[in-house]
């Protein structure tokens, strides 16, 4: 009996040390909204944001970012969530002359895939989505979701593939000099996620449930007073990173058979004529 109980408070010790080595929610983000905190069976912090009819739900990173690479692994809605929409994304504010990139989750009715719009905004410029169908159940697990975003190029990751990469031009808008915070989002985006606001949430189904575990950022931070960047070592992995030839490979390759909407495709959006960097890509 003695030794069971031994165990049983040795095993809790553990989970508490792991708990503490990975608490990431409250020190580096403030929340909004139903947010819940708690640990998986491997002591990882899983934040689960909740959306209901009252409330959805966020939470914002303390500190902003000026290039970086930035990582979250997200379990979203499972069962029908048409009309929802689930985010991961960096931002510099709402102002009308705003940087964003997003990945954005638009949720689907029970059995059709959901589409993940990646959208980058430059000078508040922000008409640049690309939108795919993940190609599995993105409620059964986790996955991993990864924005790398340097000086040359933004990289968006699912997983281990490469699935976008928008590229910076010398003479087109690229968000590089305003620091952006890192966010996530649960809200009721019945007016625009699901067939073009056709299928609406239903309410019925909630309160729905995202949950998000294994945040990283491995960023430079502005130092402030026209100094250098403060960044952590070893920066050249993903300041440098551009795709190699495998990796633009895996890009097509999500083009050609999961890409659902490409804004440079879309005549009727753009009758003037298609943003400059459609051409140069």
């Amino acid at each position: 009996m003695a030794g069971r109980a031994a165990m049983s408070a040795a095993v809790a010790l553990a989970l508490a040390l792991l708990a503490a080595a990975d608490s990431w929610l409250y020190e580096e983000f403030a929340t909004e909204g139903n947010v819940r905190a708690g640990y998986d069976a491997r002591g990882q912090q899983v934040a689960s944001l909740l959306l209901d009819r009252q409330s959805g739900a966020a939470f914002r990173s303390r500190r902003s970012y000026l290039y970086g690479q930035f990582s979250v692994q997200i379990k979203l809605v499972p069962g029908n969530s048409a009309g929802t929409v689930a985010s991961f994304y960096l931002s510099s504010g709402d102002g009308p002359g705003h940087d964003e990139i997003d990945m954005e989750f638009m949720g689907n009715s029970t059995g059709q895939p959901v589409a993940l719009n990646t959208n980058v905004w430059a000078n508040g410029d922000g008409k640049k989505e690309q939108q795919f169908y993940l190609w599995f159940d993105p409620a059964a697990d986790y996955h991993t979701y990864t924005i790398i975003w340097n000086d040359r190029n933004i990289i968006f990751k699912v997983d281990d593939l490469f699935l976008r990469c928008f590229t910076r031009y010398a003479d087109l808008p690229y968000p590089g000099g305003q620091p952006m915070a890192v966010h996530a989002t649960l809200w009721d985006g019945s007016y625009w996620a699901t067939e073009q606001g056709k299928v609406k949430v239903d309410w019925s189904a909630a309160p729905f449930v995202v949950s998000y575990r294994g945040y990283s950022a491995d960023a430079c931070v502005p130092a402030g007073d026209g100094r250098p960047l403060s960044c952590p070592a070893g920066t050249d992995r993903w300041m440098k990173r551009q795709p190699s030839a495998a990796e633009q490979g895996t890009v097509a390759w999500a083009r050609r058979n999961y890409m659902h909407y490409d804004y440079c495709q879309d005549g009727w959006r753009f009758p003037q004529g298609f943003p400059a960097e459609c051409s140069r890509d």
